[in-house]
């Protein structure tokens, strides 16, 4: 028994992320100078106007008078001048990307009674599954190792015995966490519920008819011409998902509000088997979710927070292995689970590599840019065995909220990427009081950075996470002001405790 459970552990083991500095492509790197291409045109004018301003300030008054003589005599001139420039000034007011800020967001804060600490979790795998002692100390091993605390919380089904799976249950779940947050919401930012006009949530695995929206929408009573989408079994990338497609839906629609809730429903998706692969997921998925209110109301970038940059997508769904690393399907037995590959770390490397290159050259300063362009075309042209220069992303951002997943990803992101402890603070401290709230992991981080006053006007902020099919998203923020933290931050009552001391 020993023997196969040991076997069993180290076939679960995360492997290390592939070496960047070995495998980074010439072909990902196009892709993000494709993106900074298509913005050459305005680029291309700054210079120009900068030209015309400096010849015009050159200009004495006599010269101005003799520009308007000369234009007194060419009357024709002057209205073909003049309705090309106002044509062309609507032609542009009407095209351009509008700017997308971010108002406010909230986060679910579980009450004390829901509190799943990892004495009452080991109870409770024992009572609610009746798993042998071979599978009990799997657990054991996993919980030890998964850098989660004692206070993340647990759905009410899993605070009765026998747990309550009903579909009943499941919407308990989904409606505490919903409203809990999105009351949070409205409140701290002032905001009617009829006054959104565009709605996404995103939940992979609990999606009932009526939908998450239509929940929404019931119970705040919203307008009846309101756009809502409901984005199911996406992984824990769907959050910045949802933030792109809110994000495209304010570029159609002039002046409305958009919100996106993200969660994942835990009543339904305990796996009760014995299948090693699947049982990780019951350790370290906790209860959680996230408001957020966007808008494109010029009006609102005083009051706002931050301000969207960019959402970079890659998705390795081609790739049949990277398509069932996370996969939901029956056990032997016929229990359903989600199984997680061993080959999990690797395809999120690859996911990973693939979009850190394509974002690279849209936020990296033109040095680093140069230099990893430089040794990319001489290892392509000269010498196989030159490695590629990685680009110091720490001069791209101040602030990294990395999906807290587990502590495997986090480790290795920061010692592929040459983070600081510091860096990583948010991500392993939200595992450590909340666990993997899927989706929702990286509003939590944000939200720690606030709580420790470190978000100063003009920072950046990248937000990353992975997801099953399998994807890498990834969405950049810029600071707006001096952000303090809002009256109803999920850290408010334990930040003077953190950060913890983790035995890594």
């Amino acid at each position: 028994m020993k023997n196969s459970l040991k076997t069993g552990v180290q076939v679960l083991q995360p492997r290390r992320l592939p070496d960047f500095s070995r495998c980074v492509k010439l072909k990902y790197v196009k892709l993000g100078y494709h993106y900074l291409i298509s913005h050459l045109l305005k680029l291309c004018l700054v210079p120009v106007m900068a030209a015309l301003i400096v010849q015009a300030s050159s200009l004495s008054l006599d010269d101005i008078h003799q520009m308007w003589l000369q234009l007194e005599y060419n009357l024709v001139s002057v209205v073909v001048f003049s309705a090309t420039f106002v044509f062309g000034s609507t032609v542009y007011v009407m095209t351009r990307k509008r700017s997308i800020y971010l108002v406010d967001y909230a986060c679910y804060l579980p009450p004390q009674h829901l509190k799943a600490d990892h004495r009452y979790f080991m109870e409770y795998a024992k009572e609610a599954a009746d798993f042998d002692e071979s599978t009990m100390e799997f657990l054991r091993k996993i919980m030890e190792r998964s850098g989660l605390g004692d206070e993340t919380g647990a759905p009410p089904s899993m605070h009765c015995f026998p747990p309550r799976t009903s579909m009943a249950a499941a919407r308990q779940e989904a409606e505490l966490v919903m409203f809990g947050a999105l009351d949070t919401l409205f409140a701290s930012t002032n905001v009617k519920p009829r006054d959104v006009g565009i709605l996404v949530v995103n939940c992979s695995l609990f999606n009932p008819t009526p939908s998450l929206t239509a929940m929404i929408i019931n119970k705040y009573k919203m307008r009846g011409n309101i756009k809502s989408f409901n984005l199911s079994g996406m992984g824990c990338s769907a959050g910045v998902i949802a933030i792109d497609l809110a994000k495209d839906m304010l570029q159609v629609h002039r002046n409305s509000y958009a919100v996106v809730f993200s969660t994942e429903n835990m009543t339904q998706n305990w796996y009760s088997g014995t299948e090693k692969s699947m049982l990780i997921s019951n350790c370290l998925f906790r209860l959680g979710g996230s408001a957020v209110l966007l808008s494109n109301k010029s009006g609102d970038r005083r009051q706002s927070k931050y301000k969207l940059i960019h959402v970079v997508r890659t998705h390795c769904g081609a790739n049949d292995k990277a398509f069932k690393c996370v996969y939901q399907e029956e056990d032997n037995v016929g229990k359903i689970g989600v199984s997680l590959s061993k080959d999990l770390m690797a395809i999120a490397g690859n996911a990973l590599k693939t979009n850190i290159t394509t974002l690279g050259p849209l936020v990296l300063p033109i040095s680093e840019q140069i230099l990893f362009f430089a040794t990319l075309v001489a290892k392509k042209l000269f010498n196989a065995k030159i490695k590629p220069y990685i680009p110091d992303f720490k001069l791209a951002f101040e602030h990294f909220c990395i999906h807290a997943g587990g502590r495997g990803v986090i480790d290795e992101l920061e010692k592929n990427m040459q983070l600081s402890p510091l860096h990583v603070e948010a991500s392993r401290m939200t595992l450590h009081r909340f666990g993997n709230t899927s989706s929702s992991s990286i509003w939590y981080e944000l939200a720690y950075t606030e709580a420790k006053c470190r978000m100063r006007k003009g920072d950046r902020i990248w937000q990353i996470a992975f997801g099953s099919g399998f994807k890498c998203n990834s969405a950049v923020w810029l600071a707006l002001k001096n952000v303090k933290p809002s009256c109803s931050n999920p850290w408010e009552d334990c930040i003077h405790k953190y950060p913890v001391k983790l035995n890594l």
